[in-house]
């Protein structure tokens, strides 16, 4: 086979790379990219129907983001900071209006698919034991497993942001797995009553141990109900372009207003 010829040969064009890796941010990214989730939405078929689909500047940003390639030229964001070539700050600043979106989109994903699986559920429910008012993102309305129904909470961390940057250049998924873990602490009391799942995604492509399995799952689920055994990889695709997609939304997010607009005051 094809690919045991090539195996050999891209571990060692990997190991160079990571050798030859001047800065964290480099080996950060080089690592996700290892992943098997964070190159899912490359071998996506573009299909509009099936949410498959990016449109040109998505993918530019996207593979820009994947090879460290410049994507803009250097500007300051409209929280002040200096933005590089490379455009990751724009990944994790809080001024960025592509993490709402990004968020809103993996969350719609979770609960259509969950719906398409015959698993009734809904978002942000109201009245669920936490004493803040916080709510988890979504609910099934019948049991997930155990005999309990499941709750999930999505989040999606930054590669690249200072905080993550030096063990992501360790170890690749180790923000996830900090989300995660933070997550679950959280909603500690939840999960007294209900399976409490948190799925938390990297901007690089890693994902979660928890939110690999949940996905996993639910997709042997969909396969079940629709008989199409490639249920599986298209959820993990859709999961995988909402990530790309926020990604994209967020680089052109913090641009200053006056270069989105024709050169109008923000007030006008």
């Amino acid at each position: 086979m094809q690919k045991l010829w090539d195996s050999p040969c891209c571990q060692w064009t990997a190991a160079n790379l990571l050798t030859s890796a001047q800065s964290p941010s480099d080996k950060a990214r080089l690592l996700a990219s290892t992943e098997l989730t964070s190159g899912a939405w490359l071998k996506a078929v573009p299909l509009p129907s099936l949410g498959l689909k990016l449109d040109d500047d998505s993918v530019r940003i996207a593979v820009g983001l994947r090879l460290g390639v410049n994507i803009c030229a250097a500007h300051e964001c409209i929280c002040g900071a200096k933005v590089d070539c490379q455009g990751t700050h724009d990944l994790a600043c809080r001024f960025s209006a592509g993490r709402h979106s990004r968020h809103s989109m993996l969350n719609d994903i979770i609960c259509r698919s969950l719906q398409r699986a015959q698993i009734p559920a809904v978002k942000e429910p109201n009245g669920l034991c936490r004493s803040d008012g916080k709510r988890p993102d979504g609910v099934t309305m019948i049991p997930w497993s155990r005999g309990r129904c499941m709750a999930w909470d999505v989040t999606v961390v930054d590669t690249l942001a200072p905080s993550h940057v030096t063990d992501s250049s360790s170890s690749a998924g180790s923000a996830a797995a900090k989300a995660e873990g933070i997550k679950t602490a959280k909603y500690a009391s939840l999960a007294q009553t209900h399976v409490f799942i948190p799925l938390a995604l990297e901007t690089m492509g890693a994902w979660g141990q928890q939110c690999t399995d949940f996905v996993t799952d639910l997709g042997r689920r969909l396969t079940a109900v629709s008989g199409e055994k490639r249920e599986p990889s298209f959820l993990r695709q859709r999961i995988s372009m909402a990530v790309q997609r926020g990604n994209a939304l967020a680089c052109r997010g913090t641009l200053p207003t006056d270069s989105l607009t024709d050169h109008s005051s923000p007030t006008d």
